[in-house]
């Protein structure tokens, strides 16, 4: 062995040896006696990373953690399938390549027209996703790279057509007018979890339409209050009770107005002055209640943010419009009451804009809708309806699905009981387009605000050629196509062996963080396509955050390349800094420090096997191997107990736990008391004593080299090989 182990040569070399073997595919397994036809299974897909870029150390964390229930799962004779693949990640890319149109030279998308933006962007998405794919190979994540898959590929598109057209069929989706959260920079819906809330110093105005209208509402958005269609007020609120059902005409500040009384559940008493005007098209909330109470609705916001009203408010941005009405209020004597309030503004992700809420003619996902679940598997025994919403909640409550930690099911539920319906359609270029087809030429508007005039339309899934009907110009939702992952990357929509025998996944691990954006979603699209659970169980991870414990950001630049670390101190290095002191859910501070010590760890690993290769008889004959005589021996027993703690510890999901133990075993045991107890006997004993303590030395080692594989393959495996000559250890029995 050499005195010192070169990192950047023994991994490049390591990874291609593993997969020139094949062995990364279970079918390959299976053909070389590694796994048994009959065998129990182990699927899991890759959380698709964005081709926005590159992987940040949370990947990494990811990836290790998924990397080690992989390893062992093969090595302890699984059939063992870990699908990779990447997303095309819809708005978050076409951002990245408009804003660097607009930089390099000073151009939209509109100016270089569709075909060569998405020329332009497909581009983008190819470089990045090329570079992914290194990263994520030096991580040394042995991943099945036969069966890579994109969200945004051939496979993929077929599988999200035939979704939407059954969903469709089945009424699950629909076009519908309805108040959605509009990015008015970037153009486009922009779905509920997708918007960021800062808080921020706002007014909180209290006035009357008019001197004689009989009640005074407050809010800290007057340029919606020509919108208004009515006043609600609590149902108890004995101040307003007699005006319940009345309706009055008003003329505020120019703009006519009908308003009607009414009494609603959800208005609190306490702020403002207990009445809330209500704007059914431009909150949420209030066209929720305009529903329920059958009020009439009037858009007075346009999709750029500016006013649409007739008058000297016409053209107006929102900000302008407010001021405008605040000082004729005043100038009015309408303005009681100005208070200074802190406020949560809705923003949106990908370009920082206030939300808009407008009505818009959109696509949508019911969850509420009664369907027949008679065969689906997540119901209970007897019944035959349930809606989306009802599956979702049975997938975890009855257990369907484990999520670990625990105490994340009661976040979940609490997401669920306030799901509203999803809108799937996005006003942007690059993604899935939406396979509606509509007669004659799509609305002006449609590009920019995605309504297509009329309500004909035809759903398919292959592309109609007929001239006379012109394809939707949407496209959907990111989460619509990565919600299928767990079966679209096994071929659904066709039955394919792939599917029958990986279907459903026996886990799926990502951050926490991503809990509704993407876990939900699967869940929901497997229990309407599949009548079924996508997982049986959620392990999800902690943020990785820097030694100070903030969260790592382009902006305070604490982030760490997870490929520059590896480069560095070795993946298997980076890959220990993660797992060690994480529990499941919790976050971890790192630093260049912590990857550093477990580099020493690497080097301290690599001195045991140098100095038992180093000790070995000079003579093979006197080798025994002896396993009764190995058996018998103390220090033998105590590994072989060590054995089933980190087995238990792995099948219990305690990674941070096995570890943690194996890395105090190899340093404090085997190197610190064993090696230097045994010194004696190969420095200075008989010939048969040299043999014994020799092979002593080398089984604990690789008995101890086994169980680290998962969490440290690079360094194991070459280690192994030097001692096993032919043999992979990616492949030895558990």
């Amino acid at each position: 062995m050499e005195s010192r182990y070169d990192i950047k040569e023994v991994e490049a070399r390591i990874y291609k040896a593993w997969e020139d073997s094949g062995l990364f595919n279970p079918d390959t397994c299976i053909k070389k006696g590694v796994a048994a036809s009959d065998a129990e299974v182990f699927s899991i897909v890759l959380p698709p990373p964005n081709v926005t870029g590159e992987l940040h150390i949370g990947h990494a964390a990811m990836l290790a953690i998924e990397d080690i229930m992989v390893r062992y799962h093969r090595m302890r004779g699984y059939r063992t399938l870990w699908i990779p693949g990447t997303d095309h990640a819809a708005i978050a890319t076409q951002s990245k390549v408009e804003k660097q149109i607009a930089k390099d030279e000073k151009k939209n998308r509109h100016d270089l027209g569709r075909e060569e933006f998405l020329k332009r962007v497909r581009d983008y998405a190819q470089a990045s996703h090329d570079y992914i794919v290194k990263q994520v190979k030096s991580m040394g994540a042995s991943l099945d790279w036969s069966r890579e898959a994109y969200t945004l590929d051939a496979a993929r598109e077929r599988a999200v057509r035939t979704a939407f057209k059954e969903m469709h069929d089945r009424g699950l989706i629909y076009r519908g007018n309805r108040v959605v959260n509009w990015d008015p920079k970037g153009q486009t819906v922009i779905s509920d979890d997708e918007v960021v809330y800062e808080e921020r110093a706002a007014t909180l105005y209290t006035f009357r339409y008019a001197k004689d209208f009989p009640i005074a509402i407050s809010t800290t958005r007057p340029e919606t209050k020509v919108g208004d269609t009515a006043v609600a007020v609590h149902p108890s609120d004995e101040r307003y009770a007699k005006f319940v059902g009345q309706e009055f005409s008003v003329d505020f500040l120019g703009t006519p107005l009908t308003i009607k009384v009414i009494a609603d559940e959800s208005v609190e008493k306490d702020f403002g002055t207990g009445a809330l005007g209500v704007t059914p098209a431009h909150s949420m909330a209030d066209w929720q209640m305009a529903q329920k109470h059958k009020l009439p609705m009037k858009q007075v916001i346009d999709e750029y943010a500016r006013m649409a009203v007739p008058g000297p408010l016409h053209g107006l941005k929102v900000a302008e419009a407010r001021e405008w009405i605040v000082d004729n209020l005043r100038k009015n004597g309408l303005l009681e009451k100005e208070e200074n309030i802190k406020q949560n503004v809705s923003t949106a992700e990908r370009t920082g804009a206030v939300i808009e809420p407008l009505p818009k003619l959109q696509w949508f996902i019911d969850v509420n809708k009664k369907i027949d679940v008679s065969k689906n598997a997540i119901a209970p025994a007897g019944y035959k309806e349930g809606s989306l919403k009802d599956l979702m909640t049975w997938a975890v409550r009855d257990k369907h699905i484990a999520i670990l930690p625990e105490h994340f099911e009661k976040t979940y539920f609490n997401w669920i009981d306030n799901l509203h319906d999803w809108c799937i359609s996005r006003q942007i270029w690059f993604g899935h387009r939406i396979p509606v087809w509509h007669p004659g030429v799509i609305h002006p508007n449609g590009p920019a605000h995605g309504e297509a005039s009329g309500s004909e339309y035809k759903v398919s899934i292959e592309d109609i050629t007929d001239p006379t009907w012109v394809q939707d110009p949407d496209t959907l939702d990111t989460w619509f196509s990565s919600g299928l992952w767990p079966f679209s990357t096994l071929g659904w929509p066709e039955e394919t062996t792939d599917l029958k025998t990986y279907f459903p996944n026996s886990v799926l691990e990502t951050g926490y963080d991503i809990l509704f954006f993407w876990i939900a979603r699967m869940i929901l699209m497997s229990a309407a396509l599949m009548d079924g659970v996508p997982f049986r169980k959620v392990y999800l991870h902690g943020l990785v955050r820097d030694a100070k414990g903030r969260k790592m950001s382009k902006s305070l630049g604490n982030g760490i390349d997870p490929l520059q670390m590896a480069s560095a101190f070795g993946a298997d290095a980076v890959r220990l800094s993660l797992i060690i002191g994480a529990a499941a859910g919790n976050d971890i501070k790192l630093s260049e420090d912590r990857i550093r010590g477990y580099r020493n760890f690497s080097t301290k690993i690599w001195n045991i096997a140098r100095f038992i290769q180093m000790n070995k008889p000079v003579s093979t004959n006197s080798l025994k191997n002896d396993e009764e005589i190995l058996a018998k021996n103390e220090y033998v027993k105590e590994l072989d107990a060590l054995k089933h703690e980190v087995t238990a510890h792995i099948d219990g999901f305690e990674f941070h736990l096995a570890g943690e133990k194996l890395y105090h075993y190899v340093w404090h045991t085997l190197a610190d008391k064993i090696v230097e107890a045994e010194k004696k006997k190969l420095r200075d004993g008989s010939d048969a004593e040299k043999t014994e303590a020799y092979e002593l030395l080398e089984h604990l080692l690789l008995e101890s080299l086994t169980m680290l594989h998962p969490f440290m393959p690079f360094i194991t495996e070459e280690i192994y090989q030097i001692f096993r000559p032919g043999r992979m250890l990616m492949v030895e029995k558990w």
